[in-house]
């Protein structure tokens, strides 16, 4: 089996003809490690950029799977990935841009470079309709600031199909490709889109759950990043000299805009310990995840009500 394996990685993809899902799958992924790429853009490692990149190839929807592994490649699918394959390696383009699509919380979304690419480990959250922390069944309002593609506002529409979300974001062409997943979702009539600079557009609108990935890299940390940041967008990235500048806004602003029983769930990555120097008495719920990732923070409206932060 080692031999035979060992065999597969190695032989020269432009020479193979009609070869298997299973062999490209292999030698591509040997390739990409070679190349001692980044990884992190919604794939972990070499063989989920593979998979990703031979399915876009092959003409999937959907993740490639071991029904594929398989099956014939035609010339024309396996000259598509070879493509796909060089520019990952020589221009250091995240998988996701390269294929135009991303699976957060179990739903497919269009992605492209006017936003970043969805990763976040609030899909958990989502997913398990932000219980604890939430009646599911009493959640009317949810606001996402932050929006970009739209993915955790279209997600929790469709995980709490009795509310209504606000997706906000300043960007306007961060707001395009969420109305590019708004429409495919068929979710126009519960979820609206809002081009606000956080909570400037949202008039007294009270939101039962206010979530927020919003850009959280401080200044130093920002120019140290692997060249595979350089694709998305900087200003859904970068957030004043220490990373605080969107979380400030936040804590100061969101207790005015929530219920008598709502939360706050904000996204602050590797400015956890940041916000923990900072606000050393906000009494933060920081939450953990199954799938892994963390720097994700819960507080409730009579939390921030009684920190006084704005």
């Amino acid at each position: 089996m080692g031999i035979r394996y060992r065999a597969e990685l190695f032989f020269d993809m432009r020479q193979v003809s009609h070869t298997t899902t299973r062999r490209l799958l292999r030698s591509g992924s040997a390739r990409l490690t070679r190349a001692k790429l980044h990884y992190g853009h919604g794939t972990a490692s070499a063989l989920d950029d593979a998979a990703a990149l031979l399915a876009h190839a092959l003409l999937l929807r959907r993740p490639l799977q071991d029904r594929d592994l398989a099956r014939l490649v035609p010339d024309s699918a396996r000259q598509r990935y070879l493509e796909l394959l060089q520019r990952r390696i020589r221009e250091r383009v995240p998988v996701v841009y390269l294929t135009r699509q991303c699976w957060f919380a179990g739903v497919r979304f269009h992605v492209d470079e006017r936003v970043l690419i969805p990763r976040s480990p609030i899909a958990e959250l989502i997913e398990r309709q932000f219980t604890p922390w939430v009646n599911p069944d009493a959640v009317r309002r949810i606001a996402d600031l932050g929006t970009g593609s739209g993915c955790i506002a279209l997600a929790t529409a469709l995980a709490f199909p009795r509310a209504r979300v606000d997706a906000v974001d300043i960007s306007s062409d961060a707001l395009e490709v969420a109305r590019i997943n708004r429409a495919a979702l068929k979710l126009t009539r519960r979820v609206r889109l809002v081009q606000s600079d956080f909570f400037a557009g949202l008039a007294r609108r009270r939101y039962n759950i206010i979530v927020s990935n919003p850009p959280y890299v401080g200044a130093r940390e920002f120019n140290g990043l692997p060249p595979e940041y350089r694709h998305e967008p900087a200003g859904a990235l970068r957030s004043g000299r220490d990373g605080m500048d969107a979380v400030r806004v936040l804590l100061n602003q969101a207790a005015g805009h929530l219920t008598e029983n709502g939360v706050l769930v904000v996204e602050v990555g590797n400015t956890e310990r940041a916000v923990r120097r900072a606000f050393p008495r906000l009494p933060c719920v920081w939450l953990s995840f199954a799938r892994g990732g963390g720097g994700v923070f819960l507080l409730t409206a009579a939390q921030l009500h009684a920190a006084q932060l704005g």
